[in-house]
């Protein structure tokens, strides 16, 4: 059987007695809680969510990075690299997002929490190849969707559409190599064409 959904005020209410100053901020916007945390107590609150009365968050179920330094379109203040997690309480069918950003920008690093959830282990690597966050403490922090000579992190969004290099079969040599990438960069005008029947329309 089901718990009962807490009231998202409730919920609100319950975290943020339970983190206390460690909470930044815990807002409810469109039903849904998040809390933003310090990298110095993302740890301790990522366990006191899990183990916690009125949270008993079991499950992660979510870990992405997010690069914001050109937040919508503007020039962005404060840190650059964000982590956000969303976690599942089954026991008490709630959820609720929790958000951490890197003190450093030019090298971030934030503890794994692979120790809490083991489900964050290939999500924490998501992070690091798409964004080059580090995971302190994770056992295997190695690319994952890009392959082993990729250079760069392809989220960030300074990266270059384009890529730093290519890769392709040499028949000669046998066997895959790297050059710089050929493609020149260039804006593509749609042409729009009017037709006066078109569709058999008049």
């Amino acid at each position: 059987m089901t718990a009962t959904a807490v009231h998202p005020e409730t919920l609100k209410s319950t975290i943020a007695q339970v983190l206390g100053d460690r909470a930044r901020r815990v807002d409810l916007r469109l039903d849904e809680v998040t809390v933003d945390v310090a990298a110095a107590d993302y740890l301790a609150v990522a366990q006191t969510l899990r183990d916690a009365d009125g949270c008993r968050f079991e499950q992660l179920i979510d870990l992405c990075g997010v690069d914001y330094s050109t937040y919508r379109d503007q020039v962005w203040e404060g840190p650059r690299f964000c982590v956000v997690l969303h976690l599942l309480s089954i026991s008490l069918n709630q959820r609720v997002r929790l958000k951490v950003f890197a003190p450093d920008d030019g090298v971030p690093v934030l503890p794994s929490v692979t120790g809490l959830w083991n489900s964050a282990n290939w999500y924490e690597r998501e992070a690091f190849d798409l964004f080059g966050i580090v995971f302190e403490g994770h056992e295997d922090l190695r690319r994952i969707l890009t392959d082993y000579g990729f250079i760069g992190h392809p989220f960030r969004k300074d990266f270059p559409l384009s890529g730093h290099v290519e890769m392709r079969y040499d028949p000669e040599q046998r066997r895959v190599i790297y050059q710089p990438v050929t493609i020149e960069p260039r804006e593509v005008t749609p042409r729009v064409i009017h037709e006066d029947h078109y569709g058999g329309l008049q």
